[in-house]
């Protein structure tokens, strides 16, 4: 399981990057006394030996989830119409 640190995420260049196959995936809100919390849990591929497994888990917190928004608007392009749109 990892708590995604946003703000200390720098940008890099990779040269061998693909094109990942979509897997199957859940989120879930849980509070805590002091914060709230996004989780997204993954699962893997059709071919895992352990299908139905959650394979990754990543964390969000309120904080964490403001930054990791604005760096997907700005890479993406992505404008606040757009997302109220939706």
């Amino acid at each position: 399981m990892a708590s995604i640190l946003v703000g200390q995420m720098q940008k890099v260049s990779k040269m061998n990057t693909n094109i990942h196959e979509p897997v199957a995936a859940d989120y879930s809100v849980f509070r805590t006394r002091d914060n709230t919390y996004f989780q997204i849990d993954t699962y893997g591929s059709a071919e895992r030996k352990m299908r139905g497994k959650c394979s990754q888990s990543i964390q969000f917190d309120r904080s964490s989830a403001i930054a990791l928004m604005r760096l997907l608007a700005r890479e993406l392009n992505i404008t606040l119409e757009e997302l109220i749109e939706g």
